[in-house]
């Protein structure tokens, strides 16, 4: 049991049978960890269909040859720059030429459909809709009539979105969104009980059946093992440059940055040896005896893997969701009201330095106590006055809740709530405040407070990503 968790009890307390449930699911057979799982493949397959006949450039609706060669040009672009993705690329004017397609593109492939002319994409759209892939339409502008079929199917059911744009930009984000189910069929997270959420998020059937991750409960002991095994020589240089590279180091001692550094080097130690993509830890509250993880879920999602505190399993589902599409961390805290100022706080004693995404600068951060415990070591992060972010939550493992906000206030040095602080002003803080949770989220305190803030406006992202997996978005503001 947690040696200082009165306050995360009584979050928890509500919901402990039915999650309980949900922590057994996870075990599987055996309840521990059962040796790595497979590598995430190389590269995602797509396949991209032109579909139809190119028109004279000159007139008629549709897309001429110079127009096809720029698209298949950006496609290669986009292979460069995402690394993880490869297109099969080929023009169907047929529904078999569309079957022949998808078949070399693998039975996994998702698929990107550009439509050339009238009618093009309607030809195709039989077999690509009855395979059951992601379909992910591209129609520019005067291209044809088709667009007015896509979301028509969405409707019906069919994992479908589309863009109707001229900005062949587009087609990489298409392609950041058509690759996130695939890799998460081959992604793992490893759990340390209990586990928190909706009922959903925490069971391994519906996690698997919904997203196609598998969950590993990582037994106490496993965790133990592979912190006595730290090498000191590395705690201490972690150690070091956690102090160095912190603005201030306010309460905690050196001992207290050295625990924190080699529980740092552990958590990420096992994620390596399982090949996990994330990490919810339950216990967190009980570790300030051998060092707080805070300093760890840093290095963690800095590198690009989720890692989600409290055992929250709906933050961490959104952070890998996010992170899968984006490339960049989340800021999972928990929310507080100042409708005077048109604002909502979000506040947490952890989060990610590089909010831009591992490739991205350090945000500055004191070294600080944990607020509520009053001992160990978490960082104070400072992020970017002026910076518009996203704030979400996937739950129930179908829906996203989600608003928009801009940081306007971040304290020198926070005084009260968690460490973490950022003030945003949002569209209408008294409407977010009677819609909190959408009407669709229920929970004890814990599941009804946590959000995941994420840099930058996502909120077309989210929508097609939700078109893609079937999931709705509810907007909180």
């Amino acid at each position: 049991m947690c040696q200082n968790c009165t306050r995360r009890e009584f979050l928890g307390t509500t919901a402990m049978s039915g999650l309980l449930l949900g922590a057994t699911q996870a075990r599987g057979e055996t309840g521990t960890a059962s040796g790595p799982g497979a590598s995430l493949p190389a590269k995602v397959r797509i396949c991209a269909i032109f579909a139809g006949t190119p028109v004279p450039a000159d007139r008629s609706w549709g897309v001429c040859e110079e127009e096809i060669s720029a698209m298949r040009q950006r496609l290669t672009e986009v292979e460069k720059k995402l690394g993880n993705v490869a297109f099969v690329v080929g023009r169907a004017a047929t529904a078999e030429q569309a079957v022949a397609l998808m078949k070399r593109a693998g039975d996994d492939a998702p698929v990107l459909a550009v439509n050339l002319c009238i009618g093009g994409l309607l030809r195709v759209s039989k077999p690509i809709l009855e395979s059951g892939r992601p379909l992910a339409v591209f129609s520019a502008p005067a291209s044809g009539h088709d667009w007015m079929y896509p979301f028509r199917w969405r409707r019906e059911g069919k994992p479908v979105t589309m863009f109707t744009s001229s900005d062949y930009g587009e087609l990489e984000r298409a392609a950041r969104l058509l690759r996130v189910i695939p890799l998460l069929r081959h992604s793992r997270v490893i759990v340390f009980h209990p586990l928190r959420g909706t009922p959903p998020a925490c069971k391994a059937d519906q996690i698997k059946s919904r997203l196609g991750v598998d969950v590993v409960v990582v037994p106490q002991k496993r965790f133990d093992e592979v912190l006595a095994g730290v090498d000191p020589g590395k705690a201490q240089a972690e150690a070091e440059q956690w102090i160095q590279n912190a603005k201030q180091v306010v309460e905690p001692t050196r001992e207290d940055v050295l625990k924190a550094a080699r529980v740092s080097l552990a958590l990420h130690q096992l994620v390596e040896q399982e090949k996990a993509q994330g990490l919810a830890v339950g216990t967190c509250m009980g570790w300030l005896a051998r060092g707080f993880p805070c300093l760890g879920f840093t290095r963690l999602r800095d590198s690009g893997i989720p890692a989600s505190c409290e055992g929250d399993m709906d933050s961490l589902w959104t952070m890998l969701l996010f992170g899968t599409v984006l490339g960049i961390p989340g800021f999972q805290g928990n929310a507080t009201f100042d409708t005077a100022k048109n604002a909502v706080w979000t506040a947490h004693c952890v989060g990610p330095i590089k909010m831009d995404g591992p490739d991205g600068g350090e945000a500055p951060y004191l070294l600080r106590s944990h607020s509520e415990i009053g001992g160990g070591v978490v960082p104070e992060i400072q992020y970017r006055i002026g910076q518009k972010i996203t704030r979400t939550k996937l739950v129930n493992l179908d829906t996203l809740l989600i608003s928009t906000g801009t940081i306007r206030e971040v304290p020198d040095k926070s005084v009260r709530a968690c460490r973490t602080q950022i003030v945003t002003e949002v569209c209408d803080a008294a409407k977010m405040v009677r819609n909190w949770g959408g009407g669709v989220l229920e929970g004890d305190m814990m599941t009804l407070l946590h959000r995941v803030v994420f840099y930058g406006d996502h909120r077309d992202s989210a929508r097609h990503l939700a078109d893609l997996m079937k999931m709705r978005v509810v907007e909180e503001g």
